[in-house]
């Protein structure tokens, strides 16, 4: 008769065993998906990067011109604008998707549009996402380009709105990367499109929603697949940042290291 713990260690075993062959199939499954380019599995990449992009066009469109403006403008209550801004950056996902689905249903204020659970509706509440992100790390940028140089514009007689266009182009390289990481903010985002897009098959259903909906009926191999390219393009983003960070630093510094001259000879020193 077998001891109840070699039968239990046998059970832990058989059952470490089943997940480890559970894991490598669905991830050789998983790769034969990103090398096919499946339709299924197209379908939803290119709608996630779809949405993505018209958010991010959207959001960076409106918060570039808001967040250079906050950087150079001092008015009364700028301080209370700023905290509200800073608190919109922890806004929740889930609280942004029911927002947005109050507006867009058909007792809401935008309910004649028709948008809720499309492609719009999705795009919309991405672009509320991702605009304080947006806004507040250009007002960041910006603040500090016209405390540092602002003030030879200012005696040209620039106005605040005028200084916050020059400055935004001044700061365009290092603004990329405000660019680049509102679109990871936003292409790794499911609560709000969840809500607002109903995860509907071939309409709606993107990248994250998908890797929660296919984890819970069981389809661990497209799910797998899907949050390997989710990694894939949040990693490129990030080497993205990475080399800009670099070229700004050689457009920063451009010239090569000067050789240190060497100290003057004492007067009356014999010479070699």
């Amino acid at each position: 008769m077998r001891h109840p713990a070699f039968s239990d260690a046998l059970r832990y075993s058989r059952g470490k065993t089943h997940a480890m062959n559970t894991f490598s199939d669905s991830a050789v499954t998983a790769f034969s998906l990103i090398t096919s380019l499946d339709p299924r599995f197209a379908a939803i990449v290119g709608r996630s990067l779809a949405v993505s992009a018209a958010a991010c066009v959207i959001a960076c469109g409106a918060g570039l011109l808001l967040g250079a403006w906050l950087g150079v403008a001092r008015f009364r209550g700028r301080g209370a604008v700023l905290a509200l801004l800073n608190t919109a950056l922890a806004l929740p996902s889930v609280v942004v998707g029911l927002v947005v689905y109050l507006l867009l249903s058909r007792s809401g204020p935008l309910g004649f549009l028709g948008w809720l659970f499309s492609f719009q509706a999705m795009v919309l509440a991405q672009s509320v996402l991702v605009l304080p992100v947006v806004t507040a790390l250009v007002r960041q940028t910006i603040d500090d380009a016209d405390r540092s140089h602002g003030e030879q514009f200012r005696s040209l007689g620039a106005n605040a709105f005028l200084r916050s266009l020059i400055l935004l182009w001044d700061e365009r390289y290092a603004l990329l990367t405000v660019l680049i990481a509102a679109f990871g903010r936003a292409i790794s985002e499911v609560g709000a499109v969840m809500i607002v897009g109903g995860n509907i098959e071939g309409f709606t259903r993107v990248m994250t929603t998908s890797i929660a909906l296919e984890t819970s009926k069981g389809d661990l191999p497209l799910a797998l697949a899907l949050g390997i390219v989710l990694l894939g393009v949040v990693l490129l983003l990030n080497l993205l940042i990475a080399l800009l960070r670099r070229w700004r630093e050689r457009l920063d510094d451009p010239l090569p290291d000067v050789l240190p001259v060497p100290p003057a000879r004492a007067a009356g020193s014999a010479v070699p």
